[in-house]
């Protein structure tokens, strides 16, 4: 008898268990969206000049785009003789005035885009330290990096700007 019982327990732990039935995938919960800790937003799109200061009316809670330039840096000649000539990258420069009675902090972004509206180069920037005091007017130069050779041959260039609390 124990030897029938024996084998009986042989057979069993030498059966294969049936694998366990597919559970569905664990779905992560959503990413909350983030809070928006901009004060304004601003966004319009403009005909594009390149080495030509374009002339702009935006008026944002007080802080006025008067221009943007887009063209390469380059050490003008009588300036640093050694260095005469040399470029120091492509940017857009946007220009503003505070005219509201409280400090800003702005960040920009610019887009150019062809005549088909393809994306020719992007750029970036605003205060790094401090503000826009109120009645101060000041220049941010925004870097276009890597995707900017086509820049010259633009049609529309879209500005964006946030000001931040």
């Amino acid at each position: 008898m124990q030897t029938l019982a024996l084998a009986a327990l042989l057979c069993l732990a030498q059966t294969p268990t049936p694998a366990p039935a597919p559970t569905a995938p664990v779905q992560a919960p959503a990413a909350a969206p983030a809070a928006e800790t901009s004060l304004s937003y601003y966004s319009e799109s403009f005909p594009f000049a390149w080495d030509r200061t374009i002339p702009l009316t935006v008026n944002l809670d007080g802080l006025k785009v008067t221009s943007i330039f887009f063209n390469r840096r380059v050490i003008e000649p009588g300036f640093f003789n050694l260095l005469k000539g040399a470029e120091f990258g492509t940017r857009a420069q946007v220009e503003v005035t505070n005219t509201a009675k409280y400090p800003k902090i702005p960040g920009f972004a610019v887009a150019v885009l062809d005549r088909d509206g393809r994306l020719l180069g992007v750029a970036s920037g605003g205060t790094k330290v401090g503000t826009i005091k109120p009645g101060e007017t000041e220049a941010f130069d925004l870097n276009f990096t890597q995707v900017k050779e086509r820049l010259a041959k633009g049609d529309r260039f879209v500005l964006a700007i946030e000001l931040r609390n």
